[in-house]
């Protein structure tokens, strides 16, 4: 089975940890091309290229292959350079036990994120193949795999901590903050970095490699030959820029560089075919093969239906949709949507825990047994991370004495009351406070820079309870960081009435 994505496991934060952690990672193979390639391999009528042909509709079984086949070549040979080498030096027998090793699951049981994920690949492998393998027709198994494992280091990661990379998409993409910054706060490393490190100790096809040295190290020379592409209402202009700069011409012509632009083409059309950044890859790829701009977004859009035809699935998103939308229409990230409403089955369990807070006399047996419901039942009325925390007797800091979907290392968290205005005034009197983008900036400068690590984003929830008219303790909580559900809200504040009611109810009772 997939990990289990429930319970947050620890973020690594070093590159060492990360390529530890991905690489033990077994990816899910679709129930139905697990059973076809098991069902081709027993078959002696099958060809190697039948059964490659057939594990193809599997990213992660093509992975998984590749993998297993260069990990057992011998370090002087050549890693394997199509698929259906790496089944060769496998083997029939092998294949099989590999193949019966990895978790299998119904598609529509495999985790939204990670299908997302293999659909820009294969969305990816369309491009660079429908752009490029015609004019280089020899090397169209290098631009084919290549171009299918650019992202699969991201594979896993896609697996095992979708909101990470969900909240990379958001912060980086769609509201432009700093990569760097971000993927430092989040990771704690690049991502350019680990795919790198990821792709060396799988032995993935050199391309891959070329393509994130060419991002991490050769970016000078991708800037001039963007600044040469803008120029593309005139052909004659860019030629003579290139021949100006023979060394130029000759990097940008590299057969590795198809399957950067076919990757780049993908990831851009995932947030919109009009946008700059998708512009700049199609730019980039009109000079390459020194065509009209028109005429390669032309091949461009009939890649992706093309795509779409063979790729799309229900739950995912397909840039090949939006084609049929009016041209400045825009796909609103899922981040940037409020939050689905609680279940009529999440709400019944919320109803039941507020309830029992409201139990009197109090049947809670102590302070942890009374935060533990009240942290259920925040959970339980559609909040996501949740953190209650009480003061000392001193009152000069709060501990914290429940958490929900943050990491574990967030129970550690002390927070110090006369370093913060924000918690100064939430202390002295019950009080919400509702963070919004219009408000988030003038708030969060104020408050603790660990509570800003642990609640990111622009959208969430802060408020003070008391108990016998003195301020006790203090909530947190937001649904993942973006907008948050009014339903979600309304249950929010009628859940900490009910924390507020069973304090004073369980100090009454120890008095």
């Amino acid at each position: 089975m997939p990990p289990d994505t429930s319970t947050p496991l620890p973020v690594p934060k070093t590159l060492d940890a990360w390529v530890k952690q991905l690489d033990g990672v077994a990816l899910p193979v679709p129930a139905a091309n697990h059973k076809r390639v098991r069902s081709a391999l027993n078959d002696s009528r099958r060809s190697l290229r039948d059964i490659a042909d057939m594990v193809q509709d599997s990213p992660a079984l093509v992975l998984s292959i590749m993998r297993e086949a260069n990990h057992h070549t011998n370090k002087l040979a050549e890693p394997a350079e199509s698929l259906e080498v790496a089944i060769n030096r496998l083997g029939l027998a092998r294949t099989e036990v590999l193949l019966n090793r990895l978790p299998t699951l119904e598609a529509d049981e495999i985790p939204a994120a990670f299908r997302q994920l293999l659909l820009v690949s294969q969305h990816a492998t369309q491009q660079a193949s429908g752009l490029f393998a015609g004019r280089l027709a020899r090397l169209w198994q290098d631009i084919h795999l290549g171009s299918l494992l650019f992202l699969s280091p991201l594979w896993p990661m896609a697996l095992t901590y979708p909101k990470l990379l969900d909240e990379w998409e958001m912060r980086v993409i769609h509201q432009g903050e700093s990569s760097r910054i971000v993927e430092k706060q989040l990771f704690g490393v690049s991502l350019l970095e680990l795919c790198v490190a990821m792709a060396e100790l799988w032995h993935l096809p050199l391309w891959v490699t070329l393509g994130y040295r060419l991002l991490i190290s050769e970016r000078r020379q991708l800037v001039k030959a963007m600044r040469i592409a803008r120029n593309n209402d005139d052909p004659l202009l860019q030629q003579q820029l290139m021949d100006a700069d023979p060394h130029l011409h000759r990097w940008l012509n590299q057969p590795a560089n198809t399957v950067l632009l076919g990757n780049g083409l993908a990831l851009a059309a995932q947030q919109a075919w009009d946008s700059p950044h998708c512009l700049r890859w199609e730019l980039l790829t009109s000079l390459y093969l020194q065509q009209p701009l028109d005429a390669v977004q032309q091949q461009v859009h009939q890649n992706a239906a093309s795509s779409a035809l063979h790729h799309a699935a229900p739950g995912i998103w397909h840039p090949a949709e939006a084609l049929l939308w009016p041209w400045d229409a825009r796909r609103v990230h899922r981040g940037m949507l409020p939050a689905p409403p609680p279940s009529a089955e999440a709400l019944q369990v919320w109803r039941k825990h507020c309830a029992e807070l409201l139990i009197e006399p109090s049947p809670f047996n102590n302070a942890m047994h009374l935060t533990t419901s009240s942290r259920d039942a925040l959970l339980s009325c559609g909040m996501q991370r949740v953190m209650l925390m009480m003061t000392d007797k001193t009152a000069t800091m709060l501990r914290v004495h429940q958490i929900g979907g943050l990491q574990k290392e967030a129970a550690e968290t002390v927070l110090y009351i006369k370093e913060s205005t924000v918690l100064q005034r939430l202390l002295a009197q019950p009080t919400q406070l509702r963070m919004t983008p219009a408000n988030i900036d003038q708030f969060s400068a104020l408050l603790p820079g660990s509570i800003r690590g642990l609640f990111k984003g622009q959208h969430w929830l802060i408020r003070s309870l008391s108990s016998n008219g003195k301020v006790v303790m203090l909530v947190f909580a937001d649904q993942g960081g973006g907008p948050l559900s009014e339903i979600s809200v309304q249950a929010f504040g009628k859940t900490c009435q009910c924390i507020e009611r069973a304090m004073t109810s369980f100090s009454g009772r120890k008095a």
